[in-house]
């Protein structure tokens, strides 16, 4: 069984690609020193005239993300992210439109932002504690935000504040229509990739490929129409709990009014917990809209011996039962996806799963022909 304080050393250490624990440089290489920004030019040879380069150690224009944020005014501006662990919190302002950040490296663990507040953490003005949405390492409110190969985590742990209710910990929280991630990284214990709107009558539609997400309480979670396709979900261990259930993959919070809530396709969750221990999802409804019905489709994804066949589904709240939420599944494998239980399953129809493609839930917006 993994130390409790194994989810902090993820910054000092590598891992094995596919069950990554580790968020920092996988690797060290001479390329570094001499081509830190790799394919992606340098400050004296932009990749385009709106282009800032971030480094560590001041080879770029900004040692900071957060202060080539800040510098990165307009529209269509590109910041290319060079190896190294950024320990920082980064706000983008929803003005910044169709920004795109690029690590600088193939593997995302060689360019890591990371910081380590919670819910329950107090603010160093003495103004209260930060909350779930204030914990958030990075948050990202433009529309066309574009990131990729980058790890994105929040190192805190329930460790720290024993006894506190505010173990919510965010590593990115996205709130803009058409944000993509490709290659990216999500860290974290609870409430990992918060993937909203920056309102509920807003329909904001996000794309994750090829991405890697951990944690154990409700780790995927918010109100966006978001696509997660050909992506890997991990389940962890909980050394503070001798019993299932461990957690929740899942806990969407879609608007009522929207058609259309989290699809996950073609993807896979594994899990580093006892099988069984984990629950598929959970409906979240906030109490701020609580005419919310949570909406989740998982389709041909192969769902490991860690979540419970049985019963999948949970509910979060008295008076919100997940039967009356927009849960589905269709042609999923693995143990975690066996049908015992036809009513804990909801399956859709062959009809119904034509409805449920990513063509569908991004209309005219087509990020899967560019990020592959």
């Amino acid at each position: 069984m993994p130390s409790p304080l194994s989810r902090r050393n993820f910054v000092l250490a590598s891992a094995t690609a596919g069950t990554v624990l580790a968020a920092a440089p996988a690797h060290a290489g001479h390329h570094r020193t001499r081509r830190p920004f790799g394919r992606y030019g340098s400050p004296s040879a932009r990749l385009t005239p709106g282009t800032l380069y971030v480094h560590p150690r001041g080879a770029g224009d900004f040692t900071s993300v957060q202060a080539a944020v800040i510098a990165a005014t307009g529209t269509g501006r590109t910041l290319v992210i060079a190896p190294g662990t950024y320990r920082e919190t980064v706000s983008v302002d929803a003005d910044r439109t169709d920004m795109t950040w690029l690590g600088a490296c193939d593997d995302p663990r060689d360019v890591v932002i990371v910081h380590d507040n919670a819910a329950g953490t107090p603010r160093p003005d003495g103004s209260g504690t930060y909350g779930t949405s204030g914990s958030a390492t990075t948050t990202v409110r433009p529309d066309g935000f574009t990131a990729r190969r980058i790890t994105f985590a929040n190192d805190w742990l329930r460790t720290d504040l024993p006894g506190t209710s505010g173990t919510q910990a965010v590593a990115l929280k996205v709130q803009g229509d058409r944000s993509a991630f490709t290659h990216c990284r999500f860290l974290g214990h609870q409430d990992t990739l918060y993937a909203d709107s920056l309102s509920p009558d807003t329909f904001a539609r996000q794309y994750f490929a090829h991405c890697y997400a951990e944690g154990d309480v409700d780790f995927v979670f918010g109100r966006a129409t978001a696509v997660f396709e050909h992506c890997h979900f991990r389940t962890l261990i909980r050394p503070d709990l001798a019993q299932a259930p461990y957690g929740f993959v899942f806990a969407p919070s879609t608007a009522g009014s929207n058609p259309r809530g989290y699809l996950v396709t073609r993807s896979g969750i594994s899990s580093e917990a006892p099988d069984g221990y984990y629950k598929l999802a959970r409906p979240w409804v906030p109490s701020s809209d609580v005419t919310a019905r949570p909406m989740l489709t998982v389709r041909e994804t192969r769902l490991g011996a860690g979540i419970d066949a049985v019963a999948p589904y949970t509910t979060m709240a008295s008076g919100h039962p997940w039967q009356d939420q927009r849960f589905a599944e269709y042609r999923n494998t693995g143990p975690g996806a066996a049908v015992t239980v036809p009513e804990n399953r909801p399956q859709l129809t062959r009809a119904q799963a034509a409805t449920r493609t990513r063509e569908a839930y991004l209309g005219d917006w087509r990020p899967y022909d560019r990020h592959r």
